[in-house]
C-alpha cells in the first residue's frame, strides 16, 4: 500500500449514498485507462469511507445497497473507474501535459506527411493541436485519444500511417550483437542466418521512425549492413 501522504480521494456517489477510498493519483488514473495494475498497489487503506477526512467508514448496509457486496477488492475497482479522482489542479496538468507528450510521440513516430513521405516534426504536431485546440481527456485510453487527435489535425495538416517492410543483412562480424537490439525494436517477419556467418531479416517498423532505424542499423553494422525497402503497409 501507499503513504497516506501521498493519496487522493477517488470518490463515488450513488443511491444518495457517498464512497470514498484514498488511492495514488498516477496509478489510479492509469488503472481508470485500463493499465493491469495490483489494487493493493494504489490504495493507502484497505477501507471504504463514507468520509475519509473524517476516518468515517461505510456501513455494510450501505455498500450492500450499492455494490451488491461488502468486500473492499471488488467494491474499490468500481470507485477508481466509474468515481471521480480528486486531483489537484498542478496534478492534473502534469498529467495532461505528459498524456499530450505521448500523443505526440506516437503521431511522429508512427505517422508520415504523405506530401513528403517523411514523418512530422513533434513541434509541428504540437502547434497543429494548439492551433485546432485538441483538448486531452486525462482518462482517455493512448489509442482512442490519438484517433481524436488525428480526426481534429487532418483539416490541416496531412498525415497517413503506414509501415514499411524492410529487408537487412548483417555481416557476420556484426550478426549476433544485432540480432537483439533489431529484435526488441522491431516486428520482426522472419530471420536467417547464413552459412558465411552474415543474418538477414525481414521486419516491419513505422514508416514514421525510418530515418532513427536506419542509424541503429548503421550504428550496430558499422556501415557494413545492406538494407533494402520491400513495400509499404498502408
Amino acid at each position: 500500500m501507499i503513504p497516506l501522504d501521498n493519496a487522493v480521494v477517488a470518490r463515488l456517489e450513488s443511491h444518495g449514498e457517498k464512497f470514498e477510498i484514498l488511492v495514488d493519483p498516477d496509478l489510479a488514473v492509469k488503472f481508470r485507462q485500463g493499465e493491469d495494475i495490483e489494487l493493493e498497489d494504489m490504495v493507502a487503506a484497505l477501507f471504504v469511507f463514507e468520509n475519509s477526512s473524517r476516518g468515517t467508514k461505510s456501513s455494510d448496509e450501505a455498500l450492500e445497497k450499492v455494490f451488491h457486496t461488502t468486500v473492499f477488492q471488488e467494491i474499490a475497482p468500481q470507485i477508481i473507474k466509474k468515481g471521480e479522482i480528486h486531483l489537484t489542479a498542478e496534478q492534473r496538468r502534469q498529467m495532461i501535459a505528459e498524456k499530450r507528450r505521448k500523443v505526440i510521440n506516437f503521431i511522429a513516430r508512427n505517422a508520415i506527411n504523405p506530401q513528403t513521405n517523411l514523418p512530422h516534426p513533434p513541434q509541428r504536431i504540437e502547434l497543429a493541436m494548439e492551433e485546432v485546440k485538441v483538448n486531452i481527456d486525462l482518462y482517455k485510453h493512448l489509442d482512442e485519444l490519438v484517433k481524436e487527435t488525428v480526426k481534429a489535425l487532418r483539416p490541416i495538416l496531412p498525415i497517413k500511417f503506414e509501415e514499411l517492410r524492410i529487408a537487412v543483412r548483417f555481416p557476420g562480424d556484426y550478426a549476433a550483437r544485432a540480432f537483439g537490439d533489431i529484435q526488441s525494436s522491431t516486428v520482426m517477419e522472419k530471420e536467417e542466418w547464413q552459412k558465411d556467418g552474415s543474418w538477414i531479416c525481414v521486419v516491419r517498423i513505422p514508416a514514421g521512425i525510418q530515418n532513427e532505424f536506419y542509424e541503429m542499423v548503421n550504428r550496430l553494422s558499422k556501415g557494413e549492413a545492406d538494407v533494402k525497402i520491400l513495400d509499404q503497409v498502408y
